[in-house]
């Protein structure tokens, strides 16, 4: 994926694929840094080093940060942020920009040129069939991370699919759902281009990226989502997403992140 944006969405954490037993109403931050050429590996060691004590100092509750699997040309950080609310965020926000704390980290930091080239975010509602989201290690391979865009109106018809029987057979065939979000209604102050009514995020576990691949093509093939595939078309007077709009990107924790 050249852009985590152009995917189309973390979900983050659960150790079932059952839905919770209670909602989850808290806000979701998907955030996506561009380091500047040759500054990633000092982006790592703010974070490391201080942002991450900070997010938590101000009240935000850190969850995923992730690099690419392989390769990242693009230099990017993608990481996951809960909040009580939108307003809660702000205010989060408001605190860890003015704390002088940050002021000197982000000073310090910027001796030898600027860290970040390019900040892209959007904020995250956990889907009624996403388990509660938590900072957990799940000890396995890597992690997938899925957006996929729907046909106008087909959002619900495509969420339905995923709770009745998309989570089940995603676990038949080996694979560990983590979470499931769809974008929130407000996305004011948000730096992306993903719509509201029409996007599904979620984040998957992998033993690899090789099983991976084994587990989609047996769950592809099974009758089961054949006919629940067909079934939900068939309601819906066609296919439930855009022409290619189902995208993925393999990543991996980074030695800071509370998700391993």
């Amino acid at each position: 994926m050249k852009s985590l944006f152009s995917l189309l969405t973390f979900g983050l954490l659960a150790a079932t694929a059952t839905p919770a037993s209670a909602a989850d109403t808290r806000l979701f931050e998907m955030r996506v840094y561009y380091a500047a050429e040759g500054k990633l590996d000092a982006l790592h060691a703010r974070f490391r080093d201080h942002t991450t004590t900070l997010f938590t100092k101000h009240g935000m509750t850190n969850l995923g940060y992730f690099v690419p699997v392989g390769e990242n040309p693009e230099r990017k950080l993608v990481y996951f942020l809960a909040y009580p609310d939108k307003a809660a965020r702000d205010a989060s926000w408001k605190g860890f920009m003015n704390d002088p704390a940050w002021k000197k980290a982000f000073a310090d930091s910027h001796k030898d040129g600027v860290l970040v080239a390019r900040v892209e975010n959007a904020f995250l509602t956990a889907t009624d069939y996403s388990a509660l989201a938590a900072a957990k290690n799940y000890g396995v391979g890597v992690f997938e991370l899925r957006t996929y865009t729907t046909e106008a109106g087909r959002l619900p018809n495509l969420n339905a699919r995923f709770r009745d029987h998309t989570l089940k057979l995603f676990e038949k065939h080996g694979m560990t759902n983590v979470t499931y979000w769809n974008l929130a209604a407000d996305q004011k102050g948000a730096k992306s281009k993903l719509v509201a009514d029409n996007t599904l995020i979620y984040l998957l576990t992998h033993k690899s990226e090789d099983a991976a691949k084994a587990s989609f093509a047996a769950f592809r093939a099974d009758p089961a989502w054949l006919a629940a595939k067909g079934a939900s078309e068939q309601k819906a007077g066609g296919s439930l997403t855009i022409k290619d709009g189902v995208k993925s990107e393999f990543l991996k924790p980074t030695d800071y992140s509370f998700v391993k």
